[in-house]
């Protein structure tokens, strides 16, 4: 397997580097973030430490990544090679993807230049492929959250704590990846650990909200065993409080442009977000898509307590469709970006069409808890669901780049995908990457400029 996984790792190197070659032939000139993005970068380069263009919100964390391959390899500042940063880390998440599904599948992690197949498939998920030929924060920002996760399943705490203050200088959410690391590295050492339990936590595909109420009364019961490895995360949380405090809020530089908003309806667009990329890793599972079909038919009509809360739910969801749908300024001015469209034909088509999807989105959530519970734990499966609230709700945009992070770390967890299901998921994912980045590349429009995500 290693021979074999080791030459498909070299082609997908070989692969990026030709589209980085592509992109810099082409686009020459910064494009759409970039010109915020590159003065800043050879500021730094410059020396110019205290300059700051206050248009930019994100910290420093890319600069100063560019600034260390200008200085130790000797790289220049320009745009060619300031995309090459991005596209290293793009080549880097192959290998700390297959760390962390081999966490999740509970098998021993491949040699560190031999990653696994599925390890590579998921890192040409089309965001994190697109965005890593361009000088944006987003592959960067997600290679630094994985390697935090990694290395606080591997017990490392003061390693992850050090990388997730590092995930921080990236982008601010990342704050709360951090307390993910840290929780989803107990809880599997405590579902696992010998001796008496001190945290009740049932498997998840069995459990129902009774159990939800035993495992959270049962949790103070556990504090001995979880607070001596919370230590160094606990200083990355009072670093980050004190910048809160000394920034006047989360956001640096434009603030009047990302004022937190209430976006309930944001967590709906990522779940079908998240179902339209990774169907395959949904259908080929046990029982593949007559399975999938008829547990989330029994799950949302098993009988009337199910349907009346079907029912229910779908009450909620159209009262916050109805109250919190945003109509941000930026989405509806900007025709360069695939989510314009997708609002103005989709959703604005007609005023009843955004309620139309709420079965979908039920049905979408349903079929994803299916999949990634199927081997884990009821605290396990809820954790992350519970930690992408706070990442998504406060974003007013409707942006696929805020769902890189939570998708990867979904999809991940889902650990019994056939390898049928891997070549399908790595076909769709390149068919997506083509025609995206030909679209880009390729059929510029006049007074419009280039299309992308």
């Amino acid at each position: 397997m290693s021979p074999n996984s080791r030459i498909l790792y070299l082609v997908y190197c070989g692969i990026a580097v030709t589209v980085l070659k592509e992109f810099n032939v082409v686009v020459t000139e910064p494009y759409m973030d970039e010109p915020f993005h590159v003065p800043q970068a050879l500021a730094y380069c410059r020396g110019e430490w205290t300059t700051w263009d206050p248009k930019i919100t994100t910290p420093p964390g890319l600069y100063l990544l560019s600034v260390l391959l200008h200085r130790v390899f000797m790289f220049r500042c320009n745009l060619p090679l300031l995309r090459l940063t991005t596209m290293l880390t793009l080549l880097a998440l192959p290998l700390v993807l297959s760390r962390l599904v081999s966490f999740h599948q509970r098998r021993r992690p491949p040699p560190l230049l031999a990653p696994l197949t599925e390890a590579i498939v998921l890192s040409s998920f089309p965001i994190a492929w697109f965005f890593g030929f361009l000088y944006y924060t987003e592959v960067p920002s997600l290679v630094s959250v994985l390697c935090t996760v990694v290395a606080a399943t591997q017990g490392q705490h003061w390693l992850a704590a050090l990388l997730g203050l590092v995930s921080c200088l990236f982008r601010q959410n990342n704050i709360v990846w951090v307390l993910y690391a840290y929780a989803a590295s107990q809880l599997m050492r405590l579902r696992f650990k010998r001796g008496a339990v001190v945290l009740y936590d049932p498997l998840a595909l069995t459990a129902g909200p009774g159990d939800l109420i035993r495992s959270i009364t049962s949790a103070p019961n556990a504090l001995r065993e979880l607070l001596p490895a919370f230590v160094p995360y606990a200083l990355v949380l009072a670093a980050f409080g004190g910048f809160v405090k000394w920034n006047g809020g989360i956001v640096l530089g434009d603030k009047s442009n990302h004022v937190p908003a209430f976006h309930v309806p944001q967590l709906y667009y990522f779940i079908s977000f998240a179902t339209m990329m990774g169907w395959p890793a949904l259908l080929w599972g046990e029982g593949g898509l007559r399975g999938v079909m008829s547990e989330v038919k029994a799950r949302m009509f098993g009988g009337k307590r199910r349907s009346l809360l079907t029912a229910l739910i779908s009450v909620l969801m159209a009262v916050t469709i109805h109250r919190f749908t945003i109509h941000h300024p930026f989405l509806l001015s900007d025709n360069r970006h695939y989510t314009f469209y997708v609002w103005r034909r989709v959703f604005m088509v007609h005023p009843l069409a955004p309620y139309l999807f709420i079965p979908g989105y039920q049905a979408c959530a349903w079929a994803w808890w299916l999949r990634v519970a199927r081997d884990q734990s009821l605290l396990q499966t809820l954790i992350l669901p519970i930690l992408i609230v706070p990442t998504l709700l406060p974003t007013p945009l409707l942006e696929p780049r805020y769902f890189l992070v939570p998708y990867i770390l979904l999809r991940a967890q889902v650990g019994d995908v056939r390898p049928s299901g891997v070549v399908v998921e790595g076909l769709w994912y390149a068919v997506i990457n083509a025609a995206t980045t030909w679209v880009f590349l390729y059929k510029e429009r006049e007074g419009v400029g280039r299309f992308m995500w």
